[in-house]
């Protein structure tokens, strides 16, 4: 939140992606685009204009890049706003320009998933080094016996190696580890972030500089394309690698469930958000907004979606509670209101008071937790 800095220069291309999958009468739409996060009421302008897939079955979510334009139009205390109405309409057509040309180009496919820890120095947690989840999960479609259409990469992480002081426009890793994939196996690419608040972020760290701070494990980061490259084409082999293990699966179901769910706003920052944004967030006057979670049955994977940065622990939770082989967290998918805690990490650390500030309030991680799996068990 806050006044974006502006831009002076570009490293990679910003892209909205799109995969659509269909198995007998289901039918199931995912994109991501390159934004911090991109906000349900955009996300229902862009279902508005695929016709061909009911608005329930559209997972829209958001890479996190730190180095994108601002998707929320924040209001500026002084009648006015921080963000490009016109340019966040021209992505609103973008993602649905992406989901017509999959819907157009659908054709016979087989699966293979995988999940397993990605090995290598790719993320850590800002907060405490050692808490955040290793593992990546990904799905590869191809053409039965024959070429990849698309690889998918879920994996918990903040895309914010360049971050936002530079000046520079990018995708930041998310960029580098698409380029990976299709390179070595054709097709589409697209990355899904995960369970990545509080502060799962790139280890960037440069190790062989002094730290910047000894007592709190604090090092200088190296904010580099080289180091994009480096991390995204790391977490895109270790991908690759996992995914190569994997058997083909020729008739995977496809069961696609969703849910309307609603969220008491506590925070005074995020209220001013929903109430003066000239993007009219819905909500109630009980000072509660809703929003929407699906559950996705593929094959031997189960994939939950979560409108928000989830901390790591709920993550964990997640994952431990679902069913099915291998399972998928889409963070910062169909909605994007901030940082997601449990009750009790709400305000209980110094280094959560940031997190907490920026999060819908106390009960919103017990909300999501029970309302998701409630929805991927019945």
């Amino acid at each position: 939140m806050g006044a974006p800095s502006p831009v002076k220069s570009r490293l990679g291309e910003l892209s909205a992606r799109a995969l659509v999958m269909r198995a007998g009468t289901e039918i199931a739409g995912i994109a991501c685009v390159d934004l911090i996060g991109f906000p349900a009421v955009l996300g229902d302008r862009a279902r508005s204009l695929v016709p061909r897939i009911a608005p329930d079955r559209i997972l829209i979510g958001a890479t996190h890049t730190h180095s994108a334009p601002d998707s929320y139009a924040f209001p500026d205390g002084k009648g006015g706003h921080t963000g490009s109405l016109e340019y966040m309409d021209f992505v609103v057509k973008q993602i649905a320009a992406a989901l017509n040309q999959a819907i157009d180009q659908l054709q016979a496919a087989e699966l293979r998933v995988t999940s397993g820890e990605a090995k290598g120095k790719i993320a850590y947690n800002y907060y405490a080094p050692d808490l955040y989840d290793r593992r990546v999960s990904a799905f590869e479609v191809r053409k039965p016996g024959g070429s990849t259409i698309a690889t998918l990469v879920n994996y918990a992480i903040h895309p914010e190696v360049i971050g936002s002081g530079q000046g520079i426009l990018s995708p930041d890793l998310v960029g580098p580890l698409c380029d990976t994939i299709e390179k070595r196996q054709g097709g589409i690419a697209v990355f899904m972030n995960g369970a990545q608040g509080g502060m799962v972020t790139a280890d960037n760290r440069d190790l062989n500089q002094p730290p910047r701070d000894a007592n709190r494990a604090y090092w200088k980061d190296s904010r580099t394309w080289a180091e994009c490259e480096r991390i995204g084409g790391l977490l895109a082999e270790e991908s690759l690698r996992l995914l190569s293990a994997a058997a083909w699966q020729s008739k995977p179901e496809l069961l696609c469930r969703s849910k309307k769910v609603k969220f008491p706003v506590e925070s005074e920052e995020l209220w001013q958000v929903v109430q003066h944004s000239p993007l009219r967030y819905p909500h109630g006057a009980d000072r509660t907004i809703v929003t929407q979670i699906n559950f996705l049955k593929l094959g031997n994977a189960r994939i939950l979606t979560i409108p928000g940065e989830a901390l790591p622990n709920i993550g964990f939770y997640l994952k431990r509670k679902m069913k099915g082989d291998h399972q998928f967290l889409f963070g910062l998918t169909n909605d994007a209101f901030g940082y997601i805690l449990t009750e009790v990490d709400y305000q209980s650390f110094a280094a959560y008071r940031y997190v907490s500030r920026v999060s819908l309030g106390e009960k919103t991680g017990e909300i999501l937790m029970r309302e998701a799996l409630k929805l991927a068990s019945d």
